[in-house]
């Protein structure tokens, strides 16, 4: 009798240690299987390149070049010249920027009021009815250029506000690529190692 309690016993042990073994098993590839996929394959979906901007792109003139006040107009593409020429809104020539001048291109985003949202909240409406108008902005975009000036033997930094982001995203794509700028961040820059634009001519007039 003691003999056969000893082996149920036995058989017992035997039996739960078997199952409680595969249950591990089972659970060790549940986790294999639940696995997360590759992180490098998730950071490796391509960013869309901005299609190339056109020869002439609307853009305010913000300031920067000596000699010039603010003026709406146009961005022109010189490429048989390899220039970005600014032009007034009849089309005459105002400066350029050679492509080897240009330093650093970045995009730059303001949010401010409107001129209709600034003169609605300043009328003396009842009941407040032009406090809305106070809070609201727009968000301008602007490409911004630091450039080498050799005629004063300074860097210059001059911007332009383009009318939407695609725009921006192209024409700053476009100047970098025919300029021989290097992305940098959100940045484009002009590296040491790709040669001084200490010769580069600086802004120039017609």
């Amino acid at each position: 009798m003691i003999n056969l309690r000893k082996v149920f016993v036995a058989v017992t042990v035997v039996f739960v240690g078997a199952t409680w073994g595969s249950g591990a098993v089972v659970a060790q590839r549940a986790r294999t299987i639940s696995n997360p996929p590759d992180a490098a394959a998730t950071t490796t979906a391509s960013v869309p390149t901005p299609p190339p901007a056109p020869a002439t792109v609307k853009a305010k003139y913000e300031g920067g070049v000596i000699g010039y006040a603010k003026s709406d107009g146009t961005l022109n593409f010189d490429d048989e010249n390899r220039r970005l020429v600014f032009r007034d809104k009849m089309g005459k020539e105002l400066f350029s920027i050679p492509y080897d001048a240009v330093a650093v291109a970045y995009a730059d985003t303001k949010s401010r009021r409107p001129g209709a949202a600034s003169v609605i909240s300043s009328l003396p409406l009842p009941y407040g009815a032009n406090i809305p108008a106070m809070f609201i902005k727009k968000k301008y975009r602007y490409l911004t250029l630091q450039y080498k000036d050799t005629d004063t033997q300074a860097e210059g930094l001059t911007s332009f506000k383009l009318e939407n982001k695609e725009t921006l995203a192209s024409v700053i794509t476009t100047l970098a690529n025919k300029a021989g700028l290097t992305p940098r961040g959100n940045a484009f820059i002009r590296r040491r190692d790709q040669g001084s634009t200490a010769g580069s001519p600086a802004p120039s007039t017609p």
